[in-house]
């Protein structure tokens, strides 16, 4: 199998792109992920998604380095309650006010994607949502969460693959998805671009 440019620092994707087999660098882009304004929390998605892969690709060609890059992935997840987006926590106090706001309520996550094609010099877009409902919570254990340090690098402050899954009560959609890489849509973007899986 060809080798996948992986534009996210997300150890999350990373251990999805080694669970799945595939090849892989890292190569996370420097980028301010404040979600632009005037655009839906699955537009904002897509745009960070897909500036994540032009930064990439300009950092390659500024080595001289773009025809190693056949293929590059990205792919940025929100979440979101009564319209406002929850990105990445600055801080502990911003992490703990996240999960006050989101405990013993639905929420929905939007996870894009952006597979970028050098062969067609062509990038491909989609999204993944999905509805998490999440357990009421003390104080003592939001509190208790926190001093996992799950939150960190984390949207919304918490990480449903780890013991952040203690806060989550259901889930309407892909967990995987929640999780940062919705792998069944993740499959189909690479099939349909003309990735040879297991080739």
């Amino acid at each position: 199998m060809e080798s996948i440019i992986l534009a996210s620092s997300s150890r999350r994707r990373q251990n999805f792109f080694r669970l799945l087999g595939l090849p892989f660098a890292v190569m996370a882009p420097e980028i301010d992920e404040t979600p632009a304004r005037g655009m839906s929390p699955r537009q904002a998605s897509e745009d960070l998604a897909k500036r994540k892969i032009q930064i990439t690709i300009e950092r390659l060609k500024k080595k001289k380095q773009e025809e190693a890059a056949k293929w590059i992935f990205s792919a940025d997840t929100m979440i979101v309650l009564d319209g406002k987006i929850f990105g990445k926590p600055k801080n502990r106090i911003d992490a703990g006010a996240m999960l006050r706001s989101l405990a013993g309520r639905r929420h929905e996550v939007v996870t894009s994607m952006a597979l970028y094609d050098g062969y067609e010099n062509k990038i491909d877009c989609r999204s993944v949502t999905c509805e998490v409902t999440f357990a009421a919570l003390s104080p003592a254990e939001i509190e208790w969460y926190l001093k996992t340090g799950e939150w960190q690098g984390a949207a919304g402050g918490y990480q449903l693959q780890s013991l952040g899954g203690c806060l989550v009560k259901s889930i309407n959609g892909s967990p995987s998805a929640v999780a940062g890489l919705p792998l069944y849509d993740f499959y189909a973007m690479l099939r349909d671009n003309g990735y040879r899986i297991g080739a």
